[in-house]
């Protein structure tokens, strides 16, 4: 019986992220034994699952059936070890996080070491990840996202009041440009572009004037998809930045950057951990939601 189920973690990971590196990484092993897992499981299924090339990993066609099928399997079982857990009434094992980076400062690290001494048969995986995952086929216990960006499926937990997007620049910036008094007048900017990590678009910048949402298409010459390099940007002058309210409070108040167009802002729905509604919650994934709701 536990030769039937050998290699399926493996066969899992490495379908999650196409790599049997970043597979191993996460299992402590060497990329050599998850290969080597995943050979001997397909050796029993008469089946090739894995496509390897030098360039790149893929699930064959049999594969993706295989794997379509495994994880509510798997999730069947995750939902086994949780009513376990239960029955010890503390929680353990390891709690999987799918987070953004810009959730990392406020929600993140103020309380990582406080939970773990909290509950010390836990360990906490947290991967930091721009993209719109799919947290139940990837195996995660919960994630993170802005409210509008939750599916309604989910269960969703704010752990963050309102949020507001700011547009800095740098004193030297505007030592030659002047300040935008209107959204429209970035036509004459050079702005930060932000590209979406999972659909590669470059993101339009979002305002309220008289009521009304306006988006406008800004050109520049950076382009990135991390928050802190468009900061790290318009704090060397090389443009407008659009960029969450709380990434740039130390410099406004240090004015190392200048706020504009702030009345066109406004606040919205911020974070948000949100988790499937499972019939068996695992208590370590409450004991989260609990810790989280306890903060001052």
């Amino acid at each position: 019986m536990r030769e039937d189920f050998a290699g399926l973690r493996e066969l899992l990971l490495v379908a999650e992220k196409r790599s049997f590196t970043a597979a191993a990484a996460e299992l402590r092993v060497t990329p050599s034994a998850v290969s080597q897992a995943i050979s001997a499981l397909e050796e029993r299924l008469h089946a090739r699952l894995v496509q390897r090339t030098t360039r790149s990993v893929s699930l064959t066609e049999a594969g993706a059936r295989f794997v379509a099928e495994l994880r509510p399997a798997m999730e069947g079982i995750r939902g086994a070890f949780a009513t376990l857990e239960s029955a010890r009434g503390r929680p353990t094992g390891t709690l999987r996080l799918n987070v953004p980076r810009l959730a990392f400062g406020p929600v993140i690290k103020p309380m990582l070491a406080r939970f773990l001494t909290a509950h010390p048969e836990l360990r906490i995986d947290v991967t930091l990840d721009d993209g719109l995952r799919d947290i139940v086929a990837e195996g995660y216990d919960a994630g993170i996202r802005l409210g509008e960006r939750v599916d309604r499926d989910m269960v969703a937990v704010p752990v963050t009041g309102d949020m507001r997007m700011a547009v800095v620049g740098s004193p030297a910036y505007f030592d030659t440009h002047p300040h935008p008094r209107h959204p429209r007048d970035l036509a004459a900017h050079d702005c930060v572009n932000y590209r979406h990590a999972t659909s590669r678009n470059i993101a339009r910048w979002e305002f309220v004037v008289d009521g009304r949402e306006l988006t406008v298409a800004v050109n520049g010459r950076v382009i990135t998809n991390d928050n802190e390099v468009m900061v790290l940007a318009a704090l060397d002058g090389q443009g407008l930045a659009y960029v969450m309210e709380h990434t740039v409070t130390e410099h406004l108040a240090a004015k190392r950057l200048v706020r504009v167009l702030t009345r066109y802002c406004p606040s919205f729905p911020g974070l948000y951990l949100y988790h499937p509604n499972r019939k068996n919650q695992p208590l370590k994934l409450r004991a989260l939601i609990d810790f989280l709701r306890a903060r001052p």
